[in-house]
């Protein structure tokens, strides 16, 4: 077998594969359809919910849901994108595995209506155990804006590391905010949500 057709099988390997459905005891995370669009676009019209993501404009509409879905509903991605449902079936969050500049990053989002019931630690937690069951050896970096406590309380509780701090750009805020870097190192995921 020559170099290139083993850096080839190698490369394949490093890939989580397509986005799975995974069902919790109260969720199911799936891959987007186009048709979440409006409840992607009424839960990122939310203020509260997109001052704490970085890359979500401020305001957001029905078009900006259907701009990220064409490219996430293509099949053509490496990335998971995976939609958060309740038994209805209905669109009420995200979890995103995403390579970035060679590292997988995590990010996530819940509509402000299922806030403080559990529903984002039980997502995140399924989703990474999936992958880390594909991609065991792989780091996942992430972060949180210094004032989203809560979501760095979530991440440590996961297990989750604190590397440092630095500032980005928010879209929706317009301006730089301090940001606290997090790290999950391979085999640290905390199955127990007691931790």
């Amino acid at each position: 077998m020559n170099a290139l057709a083993l850096n080839r099988r190698n490369d394949r390997m490093l890939m989580p594969g397509p986005t799975p459905v995974i069902q919790t005891g109260r969720l199911t995370l799936r891959p987007h359809r186009l048709s979440d669009a409006d409840m992607i676009a009424e839960s990122l019209s939310d203020f509260a919910v997109t001052r704490m993501l970085a890359r979500v404009p401020a305001p957001y509409d029905r078009q900006d849901a259907l701009d990220w879905l064409v490219e996430h509903t293509s099949g053509l991605g490496i990335d998971w994108a995976l939609a958060i449902t309740e038994r209805d079936d209905a669109h009420i969050g995200c979890v995103g595995l995403e390579l970035r500049h060679g590292r997988w990053h995590l990010g996530y989002w819940l509509n402000r209506f299922y806030w403080r019931q559990g529903i984002m630690t039980e997502a995140v937690k399924a989703a990474l155990e999936r992958f880390a069951r594909r991609m065991p050896e792989v780091a996942i970096h992430s972060g949180v804006f210094a004032d989203n406590p809560a979501s760095l309380k979530l991440q440590q509780k996961l297990g989750f590391e604190i590397t440092g701090c630095s500032e980005i750009y928010s879209f929706a805020r317009n301006t730089m905010v301090p940001h606290i870097e997090t790290v999950l190192k391979p085999g640290a995921l905390r199955l127990s949500q007691a931790a």
